[in-house]
């Protein structure tokens, strides 16, 4: 508040001295224009034209003199309110506000939520009352009934007595008092067997008619709600586990029927949602737990039709009759009732052995359907554009999966991507966005319809079965996997072309989340549809070779073959991170010279850091094995190693020298508004170490040279170590020589540690030489450019 205080009278004084300001520019004013008259009229002859001119002018001055004047005392009347009430801020104006907020709140409080509360409190209480009751045995099971029944018509009838001074009241009571002849009828008839079965069907049925007609009089929500509740309740409080289908769905119809009219003549949508949401849950649950193809089918479909048809209908009775607009909340829900529709009719119609043949029929029959509807809603003009495109995306959805239904494999993932792209670019291109819409599911399809053909077809190889195996890139399951990645270029192409604006340009959040989605699903499908054919090729040599092993008899064959196996494992192993790196590489190569966006750029600079550590850890290991099962076959009967065990060596070191080569470009770009200059060469100097490392150990192994590795490695690390201050000192970057500093700081616990343990005396002898000398140079270079160390420093 005191900061507040302050604020307001600095503005206070601002606000004064403005006005003095204004005070002196009237006064300036009207003094120039004095001067300037009395100039003109020393000028001129007194004649009397003159005289009227000079008399208008003066005149005039004394006009305008006076509007600033007037001025000036409205624009003082139009402040002073102002200052009052900023030094006064208690005004009534704002108690007024404020007592009036209090006021609605308290009529809400008083008057709605009270009895809202109130009314569960009662039921809850008779409920405690009525199982106290029944706990002590007090009154007789009639007696029971009888006083709830009393209970439920007493409280409807003090509703219905209160509706006229208190309508919202009322309301409140009538719907707790149905609330309460529903639990009691159930309590008569499945507790204490009462009441027959029909009675207490007709009692419900006669309670939700009752509620629904409430509901009605009193233009109450709430009312009809809790009716409609009740009466899909009824089926299932009143069940006695006979399992007859066809009264629990005519029912439900009947109930379906009656409350979507009254939902369309009062407006009431969500009494419509919650009827399409409670009976297809009811439908889909006794589909999934009850359903039988032998007792069910034929009852089972025509109901399924029904339901779909009336939720259909009374959609199109909103649209048209109501003149609704098309949005996204229609969008999932028909979506919602005709997938529903056909998902459980198509797998009712694949269970049985004469609907299997009939599936595509099935399926062209649903999209009639739609267009049947798209005629008619476009001849006659019924409705605004968008629900013709929404009927009419249906139709080629329906088309569009009834050529799959009787097709098999990838023709279905290709149709579905094809179909995206096509929907997609009529929806963006020709700003139809419903079509959009429709595309979005398709291209999600068409994505993990790509996934299950890979998982079911790559890996359908047997050694012994002709024509079970995949032919590298040149075969049906590649040429799929490049049909969807041309649909998802094709789809990303034209969402990011300037030329076709977003369709709902406020969801900015929704462009970048699509826009995310979509160089996922790219990148993704590129990446691993090759990565797949790389794999499957060394699965397939694994298998053929497994099969040798399985057949041979030789103890000292077996165990070769082993080795073999394993070593197609390296293989496989490293030539994928081969080809990561490479993807890596075009992917790096691509957003620095075309896309230039920061996020994928960030994306991508982690995934190359990972990848980097990645290929030093695993990546080299393997090449070791590869090397050390060469060694050891070579003394082998039953050597089957080759020199590109080695040579694979020099072909993953050329790929991640380009790696980080585009790595090194990569964190200079200005498109990442920042540079990672430092951190990539701590990266690239340690990746250096690590691989001249490894090779440093491949040579000494290759010679038979293994005791040599604790003393070449630590003459190594020490020259790098000189290296780094060297380059350090040149390019005066601090962090290099640090970094020296610290490597051979390793260096050293490395000697004193581990290396003079087991060391001889000649070679503890080299290598503390060389280590010595190393530091020496090290400390002269220090103390010949500490001239440039020290101006780095200051820097």
């Amino acid at each position: 508040m005191a900061n507040n205080q302050d604020q307001i009278n600095h503005l206070l004084e601002k606000l004064d001295a403005l006005l003095k300001k204004q005070q002196d520019f009237s006064t300036e004013i009207k003094n120039l224009k004095e001067e300037i008259y009395t100039l003109k009229a020393s000028e001129k002859d007194p004649v009397v034209t003159d005289e009227k001119n000079e008399k208008g002018t003066l005149d005039s001055v004394v006009q305008e003199t006076a509007l600033e004047e007037e001025t000036n005392q409205t624009i003082e009347e139009q402040v002073l309110p102002i200052k009052q009430e900023a030094i006064s801020p208690n005004t009534p104006s704002v108690i007024k506000k404020k007592d009036k907020t209090r006021s609605n709140l308290e009529k809400f409080i008083g008057e709605n939520l009270i009895n809202k509360i109130g009314i569960i409190i009662t039921i809850i209480g008779v409920a405690i009352g009525a199982k106290y009751s029944i706990e002590r045995d007090l009154i007789s099971p009639l007696t029971r009934i009888i006083l709830g029944y009393l209970a439920g018509v007493g409280l409807l009838l003090v509703g219905m007595k209160l509706k006229k001074k208190y309508h919202s009241y009322s309301a409140v009571l009538v719907s707790g008092a149905m609330t309460i002849l529903y639990f009691i009828t159930f309590l008569a008839y499945n507790l204490y067997d009462l009441i027959p079965q029909v009675f207490a069907f007709g009692l419900m049925v006669v309670f939700t008619i009752f509620t629904v007609v409430a509901a009605i009089h009193y233009n109450k929500q709430i009312i009809a709600h809790i009716g409609l509740v009740g009466a899909y309740a009824v089926p299932f409080l009143l069940s006695d586990g006979s399992g007859n289908f066809v009264i629990l769905f005519s029912y439900m119809a009947i109930i379906n029927v009656g409350v979507l009219i009254i939902a369309m003549l009062k407006y009431w949508k969500s009494l419509y949602i919650s009827s399409f949401i409670l009976t297809w849950l009811i439908y889909f649950s006794w589909y999934a737990f009850e359903y039988s193809t032998e007792e069910h089918f034929t009852g089972a479909f025509v109901f399924l039709i029904i339901f779909f048809v009336t939720f259909y209908l009374m959609f199109l009775m909103y649209k048209l009759k109501r003149k609704e607009k098309f949005d996204i909340g229609d969008l999932i829900l028909q979506l919602s009732n005709s997938f529903i529709f056909y998902g459980i009719g198509f797998s009712m119609l694949n269970d049985h052995e004469t609907g299997k043949e009939l599936l595509g029929i099935y399926t062209l029959v649903n999209a009639i359907i739609h267009f049947i509807v798209s005629i008619t809603v476009y001849r006659l003009k019924l409705a605004d554009k968008n629900l013709f495109y929404f009927v009419s995306g249906m139709v080629l959805v329906f088309i569009t999966i009834a050529f799959p239904v009787q097709l098999d494999g990838n023709w279905v993932t290709l149709l579905w991507a094809g179909e995206a792209a096509l929907l997609f670019w009529i929806g963006r291109t020709k700003k139809v966005p419903i079509y959009e819409k429709l595309s979005y599911p398709l291209i999600w399809l068409a994505f993990f319809s790509l996934l299950h053909d890979w998982t079911t077809v790559y890996n359908g190889y047997i050694p012994d079965v002709p024509g079970s195996g995949v032919f590298p890139i040149f075969n049906i399951n590649m040429l799929t996997s490049i049909g969807c990645i041309t649909s998802f270029w094709f789809i990303y192409t034209i969402h990011r072309n300037k030329n076709f604006s977003f369709p709902w340009p406020n969801l900015q959040w929704w462009y970048k989340m699509l826009t995310i989605g979509l160089v996922f699903l790219l990148i993704t499908t590129i990446y691993f549809a090759f990565r797949i054919e790389i794999a499957t090729y060394w699965n397939q040599v694994y298998a053929d070779i497994d099969v040798l092993s399985i057949n041979n008899t030789d103890s000292d064959y077996t165990f070769s073959i082993y080795d073999q196996l394993n070593d197609i494992r390296d293989f496989k192993a490293i030539w994928l991170i081969n080809y990561t790196l490479l993807f890596l590489i075009i992917v790096s190569f691509i957003n620095i010279k075309k896309i230039k966006d920061s996020v994928f750029g960030y994306v991508t600079l982690i995934v190359n850091l990972l990848m980097t550590l990645f290929f030093l850890t695993r990546g080299l290991y393997l090449l070791s094995e590869l090397r050390e099962s060469y060694l050891e076959q070579q003394v082998s009967e039953f050597n089957q190693s080759t020199i590109f065990h080695l040579g694979i060596r020099y072909i993953s070191l050329a790929f991640i020298t380009l790696f980080l080569f585009v790595f090194y470009k990569y964190v200079r770009q200005k498109f990442l508004h920042r540079t990672f200059i430092m951190a990539f060469d701590f990266v690239l100097h340690i990746s250096i170490l690590w691989i001249i490392s490894s090779e440093l150990i491949h040579w000494l192994d290759m010679g038979e040279s293994t005791k040599a590795y604790k003393l070449a490695l630590s003459i190594l690390w020490g020259i790098y170590a000189l290296f780094l201050i060297v380059l350090g000192i040149w390019k005066k970057k601090k962090y290099l020589r640090i970094m020296a500093i610290i490597l051979f700081g390793i260096t050293l616990l490395k000697l004193f540690l581990y290396d003079i343990s087991h060391l001889e005396t000649i070679p503890k002898t080299i290598v503390f030489l060389s280590l010595g000398i190393l530091l020496l140079i090290i400390s002269f270079l220090y103390n010949k450019y500490k001239h440039i160390i020290a101006d780095d420093q200051e820097n």
